[in-house]
């Protein structure tokens, strides 16, 4: 079971876990032994979510998530299977917790006056820089 600091929780049977081998090198080792942890979860029927946190966390997930709101997590970082195990619970956590936090609103500001003086000096500068370095034009001969 997984417990976010939070409180929310995750059953283990709303976690499948399977097993397959790493890529990459490895030696003959890597054709043995299956060490890379695909977790899939159920965000979208989780009934230990609630439904503002399930629809931040579908959304954050990413392409991480399908259509019908399974997240699935690779994790094949270390060398064994357990340490990949715990890797892949651990992101779901922090996936979680993450999406329990809502989002502050954002407020419109507009630039203050001093901001704008600025932006128009700083623009003035460069178009002097840019007119003295121009080259004579036809009248100038």
């Amino acid at each position: 079971m997984i417990r976010t600091p939070s409180g929310i929780r995750i059953r283990n049977d709303e976690i499948e876990l399977s097993f397959t081998r790493s890529s990459g090198p490895g030696g003959q080792n890597v054709n043995k032994v299956a060490t890379t942890v695909l977790l899939r979860f159920d965000a979208a029927h989780a009934p230990g979510l609630p439904p503002a946190v399930r629809r931040r966390l579908i959304r954050a997930a990413g392409r991480k998530a399908d259509r019908s709101g399974v997240i699935t997590i690779r994790a094949r970082k270390h060398r064994t299977q357990n340490a990949n195990r715990r890797l892949a619970l651990h992101l779901l956590e922090e996936m979680v917790e993450d999406a329990r936090v809502e989002p502050a609103d954002r407020v419109a500001t507009s630039p203050s006056r001093g901001a704008k003086r600025r932006r128009l000096e700083s623009k003035r500068r460069r178009s002097h820089v840019k007119r003295l370095r121009r080259g004579p034009g036809p009248a100038d001969d």
